[in-house]
């Protein structure tokens, strides 16, 4: 018979009510009573060179959530969340780049059902957040994120997610919602959805391994030679693959690898552009609920 672990890590349960925003990805968890979450990453980006100019530019890239899982009334499931992300930027090119980059954010998302649709349910998420240089929480520098989305459950072992993530003032404020989470067994997820869309093998009660890609679009408003809420643009593309590891039933680590691509960071008054050359990305997790 199998170990009670085994069989949590193989839930083919995909009720939309487990759905949480971790670090503001669409996520199934392994288990729905989990109360509370901490969320950390560490990205590290070894220097590259910079296409048409001299210099180099690497970059570390972290940031930690912490949320808070309640059912409301008994029914209604709601997380309120809160965190940072700083992105520490070492730079030898002409460009008049910032040391550092901050987010600070906060965040309230509940999924509800939908009137009497049957397994429709559907997801709002508001969060509060302020991309700046030096951590500064100001009205200057606030995105009012927005998600919306419908989830449909086709059975027990498909889910299929559709909706718009809308940033007002940024260049593309409207952003398509759009994939689906399929598990054809105890041990196959396919987890395509953005932030960061996933396919992952469980291997045994402890090790999963996984494949996953990522999209950064992000604006932050920091000064550039004493003016303050210029608009830089960091763009990137990175795809890889790790090892993620159950320490117990509350503690989880993974390590993964891979390429960076399409890396720029750009002011979007023309103020200057770094186009980093492709290069290679090393990533530490560590997840912890109870």
């Amino acid at each position: 018979m199998a170990r009670e672990d085994e069989q949590a890590e193989g839930t083919f349960d995909l009720r939309p009510s487990t759905y949480r925003q971790k670090l503001g990805k669409v996520v199934v968890p392994e288990d729905e009573s989990y109360s509370h979450g901490l969320d950390n990453y560490l990205r590290f980006m070894p220097s590259c060179g910079v296409s048409g100019q001299s210099g180099r530019v690497s970059i570390v890239d972290t940031a930690t959530e912490y949320n808070y899982n309640v059912k409301i009334f008994g029914q209604l499931p709601v997380e309120f969340a809160v965190g940072e992300k700083y992105i520490s930027i070492v730079n030898s090119t002409a460009v008049d780049l910032p040391s550092r980059l901050t987010s600070v954010f906060f965040g309230v998302e509940t999924t509800l059902p939908f009137f009497a649709v049957k397994n429709t349910y559907f997801t709002i998420g508001l969060a509060p957040v302020f991309d700046t240089g030096d951590w500064g929480i100001r009205s200057s520098a606030l995105s009012f994120v927005q998600r919306y989305f419908f989830i449909y459950r086709l059975d027990e072992k498909m889910v299929f997610v559709s909706g718009v993530s809308i940033t007002p003032h940024e260049k593309d404020p409207v952003m398509p919602i759009l994939g689906f989470i399929y598990k054809p067994n105890e041990r196959l997820t396919f987890n395509i959805l953005p932030k960061q869309p996933e396919i992952s093998y469980v291997l045994n009660n402890r090790l999963t391994v996984f494949g996953q890609a990522d999209m950064t679009m992000d604006e932050y408003k920091v000064t550039r030679r004493g003016v303050k809420n210029n608009v830089l643009e960091y763009n990137e593309i990175h795809a890889g693959a790790g090892l993620r590891y159950k320490m117990n039933k509350h503690i989880q680590g993974s390590v993964s690898a891979g390429g960076v691509f399409n890396r720029s960071l750009k002011y979007r008054d023309g103020g200057g552009k770094a186009q980093i050359e492709d290069g290679m990305y090393m990533e530490l997790r560590i997840d912890i609920n109870v």
